[in-house]
């Protein structure tokens, strides 16, 4: 950016992209799926992912497994945000059930750390990275492998976690280009207003 400064000379400041490590889960009470990336601007980079796996048994176990590995992955990284999908639809309500407490296990590991968490549906995150809101399972790997540049396809739950991060670093990215000129068109009441909606529309 150039500007001018009190005697009137050119000078040039550079702005430099802030660097975001995002967290992204799939919920699931006998997988959960999880991606790190690290945002900087258009810049996108991978950094970790995996399976926590739950076996069967008991419900509550389970969600143990899931906060403390959650947990562990939060305190290794220390991820400034994270961006989880909003289940909305199952099977049945046994299912439905076990996976919003399975949601609950991993919101609360984050949340613990005081980090912010955004939701997003499976069909937003579809919509961000395939261009699809139905898109398939084996689209949404072969998308993931190639924005983040990856060698190999993660494995369907992993993909889904990273997927879910990668919709949620071009949510944020989009929102902050917008914030800028939106500032310069509205008065601040109705800009917050604006915001509110958003908010409860992207739950953001």
């Amino acid at each position: 950016m150039r500007r001018k400064n009190n005697k009137g000379k050119l000078t040039i400041s550079l702005s430099i992209p802030e660097k975001k490590i995002i967290l992204g889960i799939d919920p699931g009470s006998l997988k959960t799926g999880y991606g790190l990336i690290e945002s900087s601007g258009n810049r996108l980079r991978f950094l970790e992912c995996g399976t926590i796996k739950t076996g069967g048994g008991p419900l509550p176990p389970r969600l143990q497994i899931i906060f403390k590995d959650i947990q562990q992955v939060v305190r290794h990284w220390s991820p400034d945000e994270m961006a989880i999908e909003n289940v909305f639809l199952a099977r049945n309500p046994d299912s439905a059930l076990k996976l919003g407490q399975a949601r609950g296990a991993a919101i609360c590991a984050v949340m613990a750390e005081n980090i912010p968490v955004s939701e997003y549906t499976a069909n937003q995150v579809k919509q961000a990275i395939v261009g699809k809101g139905h898109a398939a399972k084996s689209q949404v790997q072969h998308m993931v492998k190639v924005l983040l540049n990856l060698n190999t396809t993660p494995q369907a739950d992993a993909a889904d976690a990273l997927a879910i991060a990668l919709c949620h670093a071009n949510t944020r990215k989009t929102m902050l280009e917008l914030k800028p000129s939106a500032s310069s068109r509205y008065p601040a009441e109705v800009l917050g207003a604006i915001r509110g909606r958003r908010k409860k529309r992207f739950t953001l």
